[in-house]
């Protein structure tokens, strides 16, 4: 069904980034993003406002970003909108979304995926779109401050769509083509079109993912007493969330999800098979906590206590910042970077500018589906 076509000579010289290899910071290092500094733009579309935990990437060798994308106006509007259809590209082609209020469709490979607060996707350079999102209708300066979550919470599922996002280094350094413009989508046909070339270095075992917050394999366990974790000071008991990304990932990136109850109330989805398996915690060469909503205590490794709030993250390397306390009703998301990623190397500008200028010309094949939901996914990775 997928059969590699033969690759354009003026192909040949893109098989591969051929840029500066990536580099996590070996470096004993701590830096923090405070929400109460962060700056929302409209970076790349006018509809979604971007918050970048910039401290963390500059110091992490520009490696890995992880940012916030609050949806900010309604869907109805000439310049908003469903996207077109594009691609990314960035090194291992890792990119990340977890959602955190709202309500979201996407077409990946001409599947409508239907998903709210705590649905995780990851996706290795599949056409797709953001075909609808929510809007409450707020102010941008009520929208940013309503409340995000990882559990489909109906009150936050009411709220303006938003979602975390991950790249490995920064989107304006990789190719993003466009596959088909805004004007030229026919909503009427069911055209789905695949990449299948050698324009990647996507690691061996690397897929798509998508992990519903309420499936099994989603829901929450104890964290074991007897870990390396299990000092965390907290009221009532901490439960952990394997996100399950290291896999599809091609082993370059671990996530979870570290969250206790509010106080007097059951909001976790739980499991009652055991203890948390938080071993790959270990693996981590650097590691990033974003703080969903609550509160959570930190210590370096010279013993300073570091306090962070709803929406501060914190990136550091390997054993120098450990998890020592968490407040009630708290979700803090654990994304650990690992040591394969810096067997990855970067787009080139002249690569990056090219493989765009491409944009539409590198399909090789389209199939036609009887409905967006049938058949199986024809994007190259799933060979």
């Amino acid at each position: 069904m997928n059969v590699h076509a033969a690759v354009d000579s003026r192909w040949s010289r893109l098989a591969r980034p051929s840029g500066e290899p990536i580099r996590l910071n070996h470096q004993r290092f701590v830096a923090i993003d405070r929400h109460c500094d962060a700056k929302y733009e409209a970076t790349y579309r006018p509809q979604a406002l971007y918050n970048r935990a910039d401290e963390g990437f500059h110091a992490n060798h520009e490696a890995f970003l992880l940012h916030e994308v609050s949806t900010n106006l309604p869907i109805y509007r000439e310049d908003t909108g469903p996207t077109d259809f594009h691609l990314h590209l960035p090194p291992g082609g890792f990119q990340l979304v977890m959602v955190t209020s709202g309500v979201f469709t996407f077409d990946y490979d001409g599947r409508f995926h239907h998903v709210g607060p705590g649905t995780v996707m990851l996706q290795s350079a599949i056409v797709h779109r953001q075909l609808f999102y929510t809007w409450s209708g707020l102010s941008t300066e009520e929208n940013l401050r309503t409340p995000q979550s990882v559990v489909p919470e109906p009150m936050v599922m009411g709220y303006s769509a938003k979602f975390l996002e991950a790249f490995i280094t920064d989107p304006t350094s990789f190719p993003n083509p466009t596959i088909v413009g805004p004007d030229q989508i026919n909503e009427a046909e069911t055209p789905r079109m695949a990449w299948s070339h050698l324009l990647h270095d996507r690691p061996a075992g690397a897929g798509f993912w998508l992990q519903d917050p309420l499936a099994l394999d989603a829901l929450y366990k104890p964290l074991a007493t007897t870990s390396a974790e299990g000092s965390i000071h907290s009221t009532g008991p901490v439960h952990v969330r394997d996100m399950g990304i290291e896999a599809p990932s091609g082993h370059l990136v671990t996530g979870h999800i570290i969250a206790t109850d509010p106080k007097g109330h059951v909001l976790l989805p739980k499991s009652s098979s055991g203890a948390a398996d938080v071993t790959s915690f270990s693996k981590a060469e650097v590691v990033i906590y974003r703080v969903i909503r609550g509160s959570a205590e930190f210590r370096d490794g010279e013993g300073k206590a570091i306090e962070l709030a709803t929406g501060d993250v914190v990136t550091a390397s390997r054993d120098a910042l450990q998890l020592i306390g968490i407040g009630d009703d708290t979700q803090i998301l654990r994304l650990g970077l690992l040591s394969g990623m810096e067997r990855l190397c970067q787009w080139t500008p002249t690569q990056r500018d090219e493989i765009d200028g491409l944009a539409g010309q590198i399909i090789t094949r389209q199939e036609i589906r009887p409905l967006r939901t049938e058949g199986r996914p024809i994007g190259y990775l799933y060979e």
